[in-house]
C-alpha cells in the first residue's frame, strides 16, 4: 500500500487502501475511539478497581473506551501521464483512460475520486478534474491531444497543487499519483526542475507515488524514470505491455 506521511489514523471509508476509520473490523479498545466499547469500559474501570454494587459497577467518565476500527478507505488516484510524441503517447493515453473507466466502474462501491494530467506542448493540462463520473471521464479524455515536448516538472508542480487543493476539501481522503514517463523533460526546466518539483512532493507527503516507467528498450537508457521514483520516495515499476489491465493491476497491488 502507498503511504503518504502527515495522514492520521482516519480516512475516508472505502475499499482500495487499508486504514483506520469510522467503519471496519475492530482492533482494539481506546479512548476517543468509536461509539462504546463496553468491554473495554469494564476493563478500564476494574483496572481502576471500581466498585461493585450488585450488578452496578461505580463508572467514572475516565473509563469509558470506544473502538479502533480497521477498514478501508477511498483514495483520489491522479494520472500523470507523458503525452508527448506521437504513437507512444496516444498508447499511454488509450491505457491511462481505459484504467481510469475500468476503476470508476466500481467506484460506488471503491468510492474513489480518479483524476488526469497531461504532461505535453507548452503546459501541462488537467484533462479530468477529480471526478468519480464514467460519463465525464469518457466525455474529457476522448479529444486528448499528444505531441510536442514534454514539460514534466510543470506537470509534477499542477499535480501538487491539485492534490493540495482536495486534501484541503476531503482531508481524510489519501491520494496517490501514478506517473506515467521515461523521466524526461524537454521543456526550459530540464532534470534539474524535475528534481525540485519531486522533492516538494515528498516533503509536503500528502500522496503516495507510483511511476511507471515508459522509457523504450535500447542500447542506451537514461534510467530517468527510476530516479524520479527516488525522489519521490515512491514505487518504481516498468511494464513490457502498457494496458488498463496493467495499469489497474499495478494500482491494486500497490
Amino acid at each position: 500500500m502507498l503511504r503518504r506521511a502527515g495522514v492520521g489514523e482516519e480516512g475516508l471509508p472505502g475499499r482500495r487502501s487499508k486504514a483506520y476509520s469510522a467503519q471496519g473490523a475492530t482492533v482494539r479498545a481506546v479512548r476517543g475511539g468509536h461509539g462504546l466499547n463496553v468491554v473495554g469500559s469494564v476493563l478500564a474501570a476494574a483496572d481502576r478497581g471500581a466498585s461493585i454494587s450488585g450488578e452496578m459497577i461505580d463508572f467514572r467518565p475516565s473509563d469509558l473506551r470506544g473502538s479502533l476500527r480497521r477498514g478501508h478507505e477511498s483514495n483520489l488516484i491522479v494520472f500523470l501521464v507523458d503525452a508527448s510524441g506521437s504513437m507512444a503517447a496516444r498508447d499511454r493515453l488509450s491505457a491511462v483512460t481505459g484504467a481510469v473507466v475500468s476503476m470508476l466502474r466500481d467506484a460506488y462501491q471503491r468510492r474513489d475520486k480518479v483524476a488526469v494530467i497531461s504532461v505535453r506542448g507548452a503546459a501541462p493540462e488537467l484533462l479530468l478534474p477529480p471526478t468519480s463520473s464514467i460519463e465525464v471521464a469518457v466525455r474529457r479524455m476522448a479529444h486528448a491531444d499528444t505531441g510536442g515536448r514534454t514539460p514534466l516538472a510543470q506537470g509534477l508542480v499542477m499535480a501538487q497543487q491539485l492534490i493540495e487543493r482536495e486534501h484541503r476539501k476531503e482531508p481524510a481522503r489519501r491520494a496517490m499519483l501514478v506517473i506515467l514517463s521515461d523521466g524526461r523533460d524537454t521543456s526550459h526546466a530540464g532534470v534539474a526542475g524535475v528534481r525540485t518539483a519531486a522533492s516538494t512532493i515528498s516533503r509536503r507527503g500528502l500522496a503516495g507515488s507510483l511511476v511507471i516507467d515508459c522509457e523504450r528498450a535500447g542500447r542506451v537508457t537514461l534510467g530517468l524514470a527510476k530516479e524520479l521514483a527516488r525522489g519521490l520516495v515512491g514505487a518504481y515499476v516498468k511494464v513490457d505491455e502498457l494496458n488498463a489491465e496493467s495499469i489497474s493491476g499495478i494500482i491494486d497491488a500497490v
